[in-house]
């Protein structure tokens, strides 16, 4: 595959990720900057929201407005530069770890892991945040929790803790959110980056962004085989998602953050066309 690679708009996020594509709009944040950002297709208007913690990962919330993963736990947020309203932090004993990457399952339960803010081992958790808002410890202890996301039959449960280099998989009960029995699918080469965000896509394929290996691979669960690599004009990849109007643009994330200037585009939001179709992006039911 060797796509058209395109630059979305010209912002440059000291450490971008969790995007999503919502409503006519791409979603994505700034974590280190702790903004929120969105970029309506029609218009090709930006608009972005500065909050006061770091935010790590967002999703849209069915009874309106969006639920976030934040430095302080987890939070609902009434509408883009809305009320941010908390709900629960699980680690406020914890000063030094935040939250990294979230995502809602297909049940509307919303779950994301935590890390510590230097990437100490061992210090990080993946929680589950269910209907009834009560909180769940799903998997421990990670490092940096990472890219999560479900199988199109909902049966299985994938998984990145970035420094296992690993995509882990588990058996999933969508009627419950239990996860059991997990096991490297997997296994990334660190000379070609470790595995961050993670996106799959309508045949079941596993879309990896490669921090530090300038690139996103596509992954053949079924197959047990890499598909497609794209190389990107920067080093920090940190996730993607597909977008755009038929799902079939696959967005990407990437970081400024601790770069040499020679990496002009560092932190700029891509945009490819691939041809393969996504899926909606679910939303919390709480």
């Amino acid at each position: 595959m060797n796509p058209e690679i395109s630059i979305v708009n010209s912002v440059r996020a000291q450490l971008g990720e969790g995007p999503f594509w919502y409503d006519g709009a791409l979603y994505w944040v700034d974590i280190l900057e702790k903004k929120i950002y969105r970029h309506f297709l029609q218009g090709d208007r930006v608009e972005e929201m500065q909050l006061d913690y770091y935010v790590s990962a967002i999703a849209p919330r069915k009874k309106g407005g969006f639920i976030l993963a934040m430095k302080n736990g987890f939070s609902f947020l009434s509408g883009f530069n809305g009320t941010v309203t908390g709900i629960i932090d699980p680690e406020a004993d914890k000063p030094r770890n935040r939250f990294n990457d979230g995502k809602c399952d297909h049940a509307g339960r919303f779950w994301a892991g935590t890390m510590a803010l230097d990437a100490s081992p061992g210090q990080g958790t993946l929680y589950m945040l269910d209907t009834s808002c009560q909180i769940h410890k799903k998997y421990s202890p990670v490092t940096i929790s990472n890219g999560i996301c479900w199988s199109l039959d909902n049966k299985q449960m994938y998984y990145i803790d970035t420094p296992t280099q690993q995509i882990l998989v588990f058996d999933f009960d969508l009627l419950n959110g239990e996860i059991r029995n997990s096991k490297a699918l997997v296994t990334i080469d660190k000379d070609g980056g470790s595995p961050d965000g993670m996106t799959i896509d309508a045949n079941g394929c596993l879309w990896i962004a490669l921090w530090g290996g300038g690139a996103v691979i596509c992954y053949d669960p079924k197959s047990n085989k890499f598909l497609y690599k794209i190389d990107l004009p920067v080093s920090q990849v940190s996730s993607c998602a597909f977008g755009g109007e038929n799902l079939d643009e696959l967005y990407i994330t990437t970081a400024k953050a601790d770069l040499l200037k020679k990496e002009q585009l560092a932190g700029a939001l891509f945009k490819i066309k691939t041809g393969i179709q996504g899926l909606p992006t679910s939303s919390f039911n709480g």
